[in-house]
């Protein structure tokens, strides 16, 4: 029996025109798209399994979202510091 999160979405107007403009998007990161999908997806009522199939992706992943959008807002969809290096882009120092 499929479980339900205990993270209910409930949208105010302006995070709901938001989300739909940033899901619509044909031009940002796939990443920033595909979490707007699955927070809309969450305030409609779906458990992050049925979320997970319609994206294709896993539902550990669509949980992670909606607890983050649930705690912080618009804020927790943005990517956090990662730990380590930065990477460069082109390497510098090879040739």
């Amino acid at each position: 029996m499929p479980r339900h999160s205990p993270y209910r979405i409930e949208l105010t107007d302006g995070q709901r025109s938001a989300l739909e403009l940033l899901a619509r998007s044909y031009t940002l990161p796939y990443w920033q798209v595909t979490r707007a999908q699955m927070v809309l997806l969450a305030a409609q009522g779906l458990r992050n399994d049925q979320i997970a199939h319609r994206l294709n992706c896993r539902r550990e992943v669509v949980s992670q979202w909606r607890k983050r959008f649930f705690e912080q807002g618009m804020a927790g969809l943005e990517d956090r510091p990662r730990r380590g290096r930065p990477s460069t882009f082109p390497p510098t120092g090879t040739r």
